[in-house]
């Protein structure tokens, strides 16, 4: 579907009057939730709708090409690192007391996201999947990654997540330009992402930006969709890594890289989470 077309039928008099109307919240939610609905589910490859054990909340959020739906994703994401974190603080002598206070407050942090993202969404905010931390998408665990039982891979999956949020957000921002109010709030989360990726990233030793599409020593292999993508050396059809005279200052091969963040769509974001969700 052409998403620049589907946004430009959101600016049409009728829509921009119905927000600005005293209506409430909810009311423009179902307003838009109507209006995408044919397109987003045009947008949901079938195999993103009916992948075995795909929860109803990952479905309904891989679209995310409406205000709602990209919404319902960045919740399914807050709901899935609020979950991450309270289990990590929960599990006993998981986290060194040196880092406990860092990770407690990140933690308080996605359970304010998680609550300011229900009330903004309150009858269309999905149900809470059901999560399995180890990958190995079982109510009972069992998957490859020792989650909570080693240190150092609870942050190498914590880099993955606050990495995909910092993406997936920025991802969401052409998806909510209509609708500025929610366009602000999802903005005040993905700043605050970005913090939170940056001291993961810098609590396991590595540059607190992401270099190419390199994800770190020490991260597994299934997380390195949340890197794909990261290697674009082309800005504003620019080529960042060119010589002086066409770009300033002259950078190295992956120093482009670092100076700029990429997007990733609803869709990936999605088949990252989906990983962990039962």
């Amino acid at each position: 579907m052409n998403i620049l077309k589907f946004l430009e039928s959101f600016t049409n008099e009728g829509v921009l009057e119905s927000l600005n109307s005293k209506g409430s919240r909810r009311d423009s939610f179902t307003q838009f939730g109507k209006a995408g609905a044919t397109a987003a589910m045009a947008a949901v490859p079938f195999s993103m709708l009916f992948s075995q054990k795909a929860s109803a909340a990952t479905s309904m959020a891989a679209a995310a090409d409406t205000p709602l739906s990209a919404l319902q994703l960045a919740l399914t994401l807050e709901y899935l690192e609020d979950e991450f974190y309270d289990m990590g603080l929960a599990a006993n002598g998981l986290i060194p007391a040196a880092d406990r206070d860092v990770i407690a407050q990140i933690s308080k942090h996605e359970q304010s996201h998680v609550t300011l993202l229900k009330n903004a969404l309150g009858a269309d905010a999905p149900a809470k999947p059901t999560f399995d931390f180890t990958g190995g998408r079982n109510a009972n665990g069992g998957g490859p990654f020792d989650t909570f039982t080693n240190y150092q891979t609870f942050l190498a999956v914590a880099q993955a997540f606050e990495d995909t949020g910092v993406r997936a957000y920025k991802g969401q921002a052409g998806n909510l330009i209509s609708n500025k109010a929610l366009l602000t709030t999802a903005l005040q989360i993905h700043s605050v992402e970005a913090r939170h990726a940056s001291q993961i990233r810098r609590m396991r030793g590595l540059k607190g930006w992401i270099v190419g599409n390199q994800r770190g020593e020490g991260m597994p292999a299934q997380t390195q969709a949340v890197y794909d993508g990261e290697e674009n050396v082309n800005q504003a059809g620019f080529m960042t890594n060119a010589v002086r005279g066409t770009f300033t200052p002259t950078l190295s091969a992956t120093g482009g890289t670092e100076s700029f963040d990429e997007p990733i769509t609803g869709a990936t974001a999605t088949s990252i989470a989906s990983l962990f969700i039962v």
